[in-house]
């Protein structure tokens, strides 16, 4: 548990002392994703997977089988043995095992594959006992329990059944009618666009219209003659997709749609199955998005069964994650809610009477990792013990928990199928990476080390990190930063410091995980001689509903009231240059730089800002309006947010840079902002990657990141 600002400045201090006698200098190759020597320049790791509760070590070439107990390791087979048991040709050739999954607890059967086919290997009898029949398609959802696959082909929906049967479920998809994929823009929780029953005979899938949705209009460059690639980008206020629901049967080879009503202006999410696969789960949101309805559904006809839960406010309420029926019970599933401020886990009947709050408490429950059969509880992630320690937990039903691990830090878990053991991965601010296996049926959990990664900067001339707090603009909440300095650092000196901010909703910059989740390029640039600083400000999240809400339909306002707050702290250090203070954020970030450089353009010197939000009436629907509402129901905030009307008022040096085909936060906001300085006669830098999106990908991000540096050098040094 974190005990003071003052303990972990003196731990980080000394760690800093030890380190700094070593002379090796970083390069960007070294510390940004996409150099050549990055990966080199990364923890020790092991790939490791479940096969029921035998713990699993997947490499290059071999497959492994763990002790738990003892961490002791027996090969279980290799690269070229499954190849030979596959008869391997073009086809069937698998390179590598590091993806080698054990989709059935109780059979010795490893599924393995390449770009064009997943293969079954029973590995004791030695051969292949399945293979899929879309062999040069890509499987985007198959099923262990039918062996089905559902997967897009030139837009239209199929599935290939066991026999190796195609099955096609639509015929009118198009760049417009999308079926099988990600809705809603990738909001509220949703990263895919098709779902399995329990018993894999009915898949539940998205059909989104688009046809009424604007076009942006991309352009390719790279062709002799540029090509036009418009995305369908629907913005604040405008005409947004409508969304449907199909289930398709296998057994009938009929598909239905649920019978939610008018899509018009809605949005359906976190869909999920009852643990027969008859019933359909979904929440329902409105436009507004401050009213939800948790809706059951008949999977054979579609019909409407019940509205089992609604939750309103006079914000937003933002479901981001499907109901849960506990295995041991059927009649009974979790959901989760920040209804009490915080997110946390309640317990319903299947006929929707909330039982209990099973978790309560100012801290949040970030994520439920499974269930535990045997002890019948719930295993899940939460900040509990302090906002910058991620720990793990169980809990029962009547809600008694039980912490799982001892170490304070960002701990990640794995759970085995039957939720007796777990695969926990951590790294604190001093140790790198830490995977231990832990046996949750002991009395106190178990654990057998792993890994403890050796650090893989050492012999590199190592920055100092520390890790603080001060009081929000409200003068009572805590806001967590963490700060950056040279590793030759000298108090008696003044240094140029660098803002680094994001500030934005499902985000936040400080944690307890090595080096506080510092950012390479922080290091990159203290080796430069500056101090980098970064708050985690009101808006941010894993720190309850009030304090995320906390800037609804004014975006950027409290969060720099906020930051403003860290520059008055960063006053009180007499080795800080105030008069060489800069700011750098990417996309809300960005937004928040300009915001900073523009509101307070005498304690800005330079700025670089990368993909920022310029108005929000340009960005798209369900983020936008979430936050800001719609420019017909709130023009005073829209109209206070913009920064359009701020051109005017920037004075310090400022760079920004787009990707020339941003699909997130379009060009039109960086245009848009350079056409408002050229109208005010202020004079900002722009620079654009060609055919690159929102973030810079490969090598490009090393160039980007250098060329922000560079920015830096030339006008704040």
């Amino acid at each position: 548990m974190m005990k003071s600002k003052t303990f972990y400045f003196l731990m980080m201090a000394a760690l800093s002392t030890s380190l700094s006698a070593q002379d090796k200098l970083f390069t960007l190759e070294d510390l940004n994703f996409g150099g050549t020597n990055y990966h080199s320049m990364q923890p020790k790791n092991m790939w490791l997977t479940w096969w029921g509760d035998q713990l699993i070590q997947t490499d290059v070439e071999e497959c492994y089988t763990i002790d738990a107990k003892t961490g002791k390791k027996t090969t279980l087979f290799t690269l070229e043995e499954v190849n030979e048991w596959a008869k391997s040709d073009d086809e069937r050739y698998v390179r590598h095992l590091m993806h080698a999954a054990f989709p059935y607890p109780d059979k010795p059967i490893v599924q393995v594959g390449n770009r064009h086919a997943v293969i079954l290997v029973d590995f004791k009898q030695k051969k292949i006992v399945w293979q899929d029949s879309i062999s040069g398609q890509t499987a985007n959802d198959w099923n262990a329990a039918s062996k089905a696959t559902a997967y897009v082909e030139d837009h239209q929906l199929f599935v290939a059944d066991a026999e190796g049967q195609k099955h096609q479920l639509s015929t009118d998809g198009s760049r417009e009618i999308v079926y099988g994929q990600s809705v809603h823009r990738n909001e509220f929780g949703i990263d895919k666009g098709t779902f399995w029953s329990p018993d894999g005979m009915r898949l539940a899938f998205y059909r989104m219209d688009q046809s009424m949705v604007t076009d942006y209009p991309q352009v390719d460059i790279f062709p002799r003659e540029a090509t036009y690639e418009p995305d369908k980008y629907p913005m604040a206020g405008m005409t947004s997709h409508k969304v449907t629901v199909g289930v398709y049967d296998l057994a009938t080879n009929k598909t239905v749609y649920l019978q939610a009503g008018d899509p018009t202006d809605r949005y359906f999410t976190n869909i999920s199955w009852s643990p027969d696969s008859k019933t359909i789960y979904m929440f329902e949101l409105n436009r507004a998005q401050n009213d939800c309805r948790l809706v059951s559904y008949d999977a054979a006809t579609g019909e409407k069964l019940a509205e089992l839960y609604r939750e309103t406010s006079d914000k937003y309420v933002e479901p981001l994650h499907p109901i849960q029926f506990l295995p041991w019970d059927d009649s009974k599933f979790i959901m989760q809610s920040q209804k009490d401020g915080f997110n946390h886990l309640y317990l319903f009947a299947a006929n929707g009477k909330e039982l209990r709050q099973i978790t309560q408490g100012e801290w949040v429950v970030m994520d439920v990792l499974g269930f535990n059969k045997k002890q019948k509880t719930i295993i899940f992630k939460a900040n509990k013990e302090h906002p910058l320690h991620h720990r793990l937990y169980s809990v029962n039903i009547k809600g008694e928990i039980k912490q799982l691990e001892t170490v304070d830090g960002v701990h990640n878990a794995e759970l085995s199928p039957s939720g007796n053991f777990l695969i926990d991965r951590f790294s604190t601010p001093t140790r790198p990476r830490v995977i231990d296996v832990v046996d949750i049926n002991q009395k106190t959990p178990r654990h057998t080390n792993l890994l403890d990664a050796e650090d893989p900067w050492a012999g590199y001339k190592y920055p100092i990190f520390e890790c603080g707090s001060i009081k929000a603009a409200d003068g009572v909440t805590d806001l967590y930063y963490r700060m950056v300095k040279p590793a030759d650092f000298n108090p008696d000196k003044k240094y140029p410091t660098v803002i680094y901010v994001y500030g934005g909703p499902h985000a936040n910059n400080v944690q307890a995980s090595w080096h506080w989740a510092s950012r390479s390029w922080e290091t990159y640039m203290a080796q430069k001689g500056y101090i980098v600083f970064i708050l985690d400000n009101r808006g941010s999240q894993y720190r309850g509903r009030d304090f995320e809400q906390a800037t609804f339909h004014q975006l950027g306002q409290i969060e720099m009231q906020d930051q403003m707050k860290g520059v008055e702290y960063l006053r009180t250090l007499s080795y800080i240059d105030m008069e060489r203070l800069g700011v750098h954020g990417w996309s809300y970030g960005g937004y928040m730089t300009i915001s900073l450089m523009t509101n307070y353009p005498d304690v800005f010197k330079v700025g670089v800002a990368g993909g920022p939000v310029i108005d929000w009436k340009w960005y798209e629907v369900m983020y936008g309006e979430r936050y800001m509402g719609t420019p017909e129901s709130n023009p005073e905030g829209y109209a206070k947010t913009s920064l359009i009307n701020k051109a005017k008022d920037l004075k310090g040096k400022l760079q920004i840079i787009t990707g020339y085909n941003d699909n997130t936060v379009v060009p039109q906001h960086c245009l848009s902002f350079l056409d408002a300085c050229i109208k005010a006669g202020t004079q900002p830098d722009f620079f654009a990657y060609p055919g690159e999106e929102h973030n810079m990908r490969g090598h490009a991000s090393v160039h980007l990141h250098e060329r922000i540096t560079q920015y830096f050098e030339d006008y704040l040094k």
